[in-house]
């Protein structure tokens, strides 16, 4: 049982199965401590599974909204330290169940002016209380009622969603790098329609700057009207035109406009923001996305997750990735704090 191990081992073997795969965990213990040869990659999943499963519990009830105060009360708050960023993206990893398809994976990146950034990470379809999962993120950051706080999502529902009601003083904008890569993938279609309608494919790419343009200056209405009118540009196409990939072009803008129009509420002055210094995109999630999932599960592509077991070990990654793991352990084991990092690897010999 966990509770007879001693927390030093705990701790180590939570923090370092997070970041290697748990058979190498046992490896490094084995080199490091003189343990049980029992000790085995089932006993550490199963040790940082029941970690993970005790920060679980501690988490508050799911709430649609968590802002049940007046405006009266924000005003009355201190002054916040700054704007707070939050970026939110999602990866998918090799579904254990069902071996041929995948799972989604989302993950966070918070940067508060003042305070070191952290990672949020959750299974999308086993997670029953994400909206206090990040509520609870932020308010670890010091987050205030009266604070600003910028979401910068890929504009998908669920990512949309999870942020929705989440702070009164909270802006949601569509990232500007998930826009110009789709935007990209038309413009690679216009170069290949080029080679088969010349006239086609150059004015379509006109078109194409046209709406970059209109985007980049937060005018989405303008940016819609011209997706529409391209996606019926193409569809006037197919029947005399011979490129072979007219038909994916014509539902890739078609789809385009559609992504245009859901998320028109959340587009920005992107030109503005830029002049000003602030975000406009989620790079520094795309990196997170790689730290937190692709190094840990993807990096072997025979590795398959179970939906819990993934969730499981995203709760103890991310916290040893922003470094919080530490203080954790040492709110459950208060004797932990009397030790740092290298004596607790001789605590857990003893």
């Amino acid at each position: 049982m966990a509770s007879h191990i001693a927390p030093e081992l705990l701790y180590l073997e939570s923090k370092w199965a997070s970041l290697v795969s748990y058979g190498m965990t046992v490896d490094l213990l084995r080199d490091v401590l003189p343990i049980d040869t029992r000790l085995n990659p089932k006993t550490v999943r199963n040790h940082l599974h029941r970690m993970a499963e005790r920060l679980e519990s501690e988490l508050g009830d799911e709430r649609p909204n968590f802002v049940d105060s007046c405006p009266r009360d924000w005003k009355a708050l201190p002054l916040p330290e700054g704007e707070m960023v939050v970026g939110i993206d999602g990866g998918y990893v090799r579904d254990w169940t069902d071996r041929k398809s995948h799972f989604g994976i989302l993950v966070g990146k918070s940067l508060p002016q003042d305070r070191s950034d952290r990672y949020l990470g959750l299974v999308q379809s086993f997670d029953t209380k994400p909206k206090r999962r990040l509520w609870e993120h932020l308010c670890s950051q010091g987050l205030q009622l009266n604070q600003a706080v910028t979401f910068l999502t890929d504009g998908g529902d669920d990512v949309r969603n999870l942020a929705a009601e989440m702070a009164p003083y909270a802006e949601h904008h569509l990232d500007w790098f998930h826009i110009t890569m789709r935007l990209t993938v038309l413009g690679q279609y216009a170069k290949g329609l080029v080679h088969h309608d010349q006239e086609a494919g150059e004015r379509i790419a006109r078109n194409l700057l046209r709406i970059k343009r209109y985007l980049w200056h937060g005018n989405s209405r303008a940016s819609l009207f011209w997706s529409q009118d391209l996606a019926d540009d193409l569809y006037g196409l197919e029947e005399d035109c011979s490129y072979p990939n007219l038909k994916a072009f014509t539902q890739a803008v078609a789809e385009f406009a559609t992504y245009i129009e859901h998320n028109a509420h959340a587009i920005p002055n992107y030109g503005e923001r830029y002049r000003n210094d602030e975000r406009i995109a989620t790079s520094f999630v795309e990196s997170a996305v790689n730290v937190v999932i692709a190094k840990r599960f993807t990096k072997k592509q025979q590795i398959q997750w179970s939906r819990r077991g993934a969730h499981m070990l995203l709760q103890i990654r991310t916290r040893t990735l922003d470094g919080t793991l530490r203080g954790q352990f040492e709110t459950w084991y208060p004797g932990l704090s009397a030790n740092d990092d290298q004596t607790s690897t001789q605590a857990a010999a003893a």
